[in-house]
């Protein structure tokens, strides 16, 4: 069955969309633009998704996750990154990994430095701060593979959820010899519905997650070696998750 296309957003209703609607969908040219960055720049990212660390907190038995995890505030134009934490989230949002303290490898310092990083997570910031006005914002950055050698992988394992912060950024990075991969929204408090599937490199998907629940649907490989590498970016108001919560030893 041929994907369904994705509904992209008109660049200039951006911020009404994302008050109204509950999220938006911009293509990579735009991404590009809004973060000041040509898409070659970007692309300078890619290659650290060949080294992430395996997810072994995956309470399914599979090992088809890959995955690095940093934290960051943003105060308007300003990114600084936190001292390394464990990823939490409570069990209202995650019921399959909530209430774990989960210590994953952070991002790598040559992949956090680069311009084309700093840029696209400042830049998605701001626009949520026009949607909703905040003076900071607390970052979690999440690199994501999910590979199918084990014949199938699960981008959300937990099923359709939210994620207990303010926004979610999912930004394709790659497909490679893979079907499946439809993205799914629902409407928090409604009826209404939408699927699509991201196909282009730096297709981006901004949500305003009070609004919005969302999901990805299982990986198949038709190749090789087939995986889809994502980056999840979250801004929270008012602290990290976890925060309060006994933390383990950091890295």
């Amino acid at each position: 069955m041929k994907p369904f296309d994705p509904p992209f957003t008109d660049p200039a209703e951006a911020e009404a969309r994302l008050r109204e609607d509950g999220y938006i969908l911009l293509a990579p040219h735009e991404v590009a633009r809004l973060a000041g960055c040509s898409l070659s720049e970007l692309d300078t990212l890619v290659p650290s998704w060949n080294r992430l660390a395996p997810d072994n907190y995956l309470k399914d038995g599979g090992h088809y996750r890959h995955r690095r995890h940093s934290c960051f505030v943003q105060e308007g134009g300003a990114l600084t990154q936190a001292p390394h934490r464990a990823h939490w989230q409570p069990v209202e949002y995650n019921a399959l990994h909530g209430g774990m303290h989960r210590m994953f490898e952070p991002v790598e310092p040559g992949t956090a430095g680069q311009a084309a990083w700093r840029r696209v997570i400042v830049a998605l910031g701001e626009l949520c701060a026009r949607a909703r006005p905040q003076p900071r914002w607390f970052v979690e950055a999440h690199q994501f593979r999910i590979d199918t050698a084990e014949g199938i992988g699960r981008p959300t394992p937990e099923g359709a959820h939210r994620d207990g912060v303010d926004f979610v950024a999912v930004l394709l990075v790659a497909r490679h010899n893979i079907k499946g991969g439809e993205t799914r929204l629902f409407e928090a408090d409604g009826p209404n519905g939408k699927r699509f599937t991201m196909l282009e490199p730096w297709t981006l998907l901004l949500m305003d997650d009070s609004a919005v629940i969302h999901e990805s649907t299982p990986i198949q490989p038709v190749g090789p070696d087939g995986h889809r590498d994502t980056l999840v970016l979250t801004w929270r108001a008012g602290g990290f998750q976890g925060d309060g919560q006994s933390q383990p030893n950091r890295l």
